[in-house]
């Protein structure tokens, strides 16, 4: 490893390794692929732009992680890595985008290679990089070797945080924070809201309290006025209108973790219907925050919180939140623990969520957001940002 400037120390990355050979071998698996690029990070520090050509990190029963990928990102694998330069290895760039051969033909050899070619191999089948026509030329690839699905795994051993990421996230936390104070106070009828954009953009690249901001998996999520009654539409030239609400999704993010934060901001005197959701919504977060405490359950927050939201005569049909970290493009969410019925998840110190109990209205959407730790003896929200419609008349 050739950086000056690893996010953590190399005993951190051993730990995670063996954390998830542990899960391997509960699920009878030998070898893992893991194309995920949240996942190869966390396991080998690997940090780069390269996730829209096939890229790996394997764990095999023994020894370092290998990395393989496409070899111009070799260099930047050699950069970023833990393991030694003869576990990075890069194809040929003919093997990109191209009709008539593909990457994973290299990674079969890699594995015959190594001398994996007979074992069980866990591959992530239900995830965004990993194709169709990826599996098929991997199975084609490897005739002895039997491969079963192992969507998650990882995942799911990054759900406890360790102290270091909790601060990495912390800072995120003061960043957001930030991007929030710029909305209110650049936000005006007669605004683009492209041109706000651009302000929560620099705002949060600039970073906070002399930390930097990395580039967030979600871009900010700011739609206004009808816009407003869908959950995730982005932004175009228009301006802001008086008497329209609009809401902000965004995250702040360093060295790649994310702390996601929504808030509304209404222009004029908002009507009745959007104050008493803000009460619905506000007492509705105070119950399901109560619920927040190791030996819970996932479930137990959502249904805390829409038990008091039903109450105030609102209801809710999506999940009202799910689990943050580590992420890149296009999600910021882990996909493994949600806060809605069902989901039996007991809830341990280090985990970390975005509570997100949106609402979504006839003429507008609310949206009061907040990123939690669960600690020993309860919750802690991570930012510090007025829990509030805010309003600009």
């Amino acid at each position: 490893m050739t950086t000056s400037s690893p996010n953590f120390p190399t005993e951190e990355y051993n730990f995670r390794v063996t954390r998830t050979r542990r899960a391997m071998e509960k699920k009878g698996i030998d070898l893992l692929v893991v194309s995920d690029p949240s996942n190869m990070a966390w396991l080998s520090g690997y940090d780069g732009w390269s996730f829209y050509t096939h890229q790996a990190v394997l764990i095999g029963p023994e020894g370092e992680p290998v990395w393989w990928g496409r070899a111009m990102d070799a260099l930047g694998a050699l950069r970023t890595v833990t393991m030694a330069d003869e576990n990075v290895v890069g194809y040929d760039d003919t093997y990109v985008q191209n009709p008539e051969k593909h990457p994973m033909e290299t990674l079969a050899t890699l594995i015959k290679e190594r001398g994996w070619g007979a074992l069980r191999i866990g591959v992530e089948l239900d995830n965004y990089y990993y194709s169709a026509a990826a599996h098929l030329t991997l199975v084609a690839g490897l005739p002895d070797a039997r491969l079963c699905d192992a969507t998650g795994l990882v995942n799911w051993q990054r759900a406890v945080k360790s102290d270091v990421e909790v601060t990495y996230m912390r800072r995120a936390a003061r960043i957001v924070e930030q991007m929030h104070l710029k909305i209110v106070d650049r936000a005006e009828p007669g605004m683009r809201v492209n041109d706000l954009v651009a302000d929560i953009y620099h705002t949060g690249i600039t970073g906070a309290d002399g930390y930097w901001g990395d580039y967030p998996a979600i871009v900010p999520i700011t739609p206004t006025g009808l816009d407003a009654t869908a959950p995730h539409l982005t932004w175009d030239d228009r301006p802001f209108r008086k008497n329209e609400s609009s809401f902000f999704e965004i995250a702040g993010v360093h060295r790649r973790y994310h702390c996601p934060q929504s808030r509304t901001l209404f222009l004029g005197r908002p009507p009745q219907k959007y104050l008493d959701a803000e009460k619905a919504v506000l007492e509705a977060i105070d119950a399901g925050l109560e619920q927040a405490k190791p030996g819970n359950r996932c479930e137990d927050i959502a249904n805390a919180f829409n038990a008091a939201l039903n109450k105030r005569g609102f209801q809710k049909d999506s999940r009202c939140g799910y689990s943050i970290g580590l992420s890149y493009p296009p999600d910021w969410g882990e996909r493994t623990m949600s806060f809605r019925r069902g989901d039996m998840t007991e809830l341990r110190p280090n985990m970390t969520f975005h509570f997100m109990p949106a609402l979504w209205l006839d003429d507008g959407g609310l949206e009061i957001t907040e990123p939690i730790l669960i600690t020993e003896t309860g919750v802690e929200c991570f930012c510090e940002t007025p829990r509030r419609l805010f309003v600009k008349e």
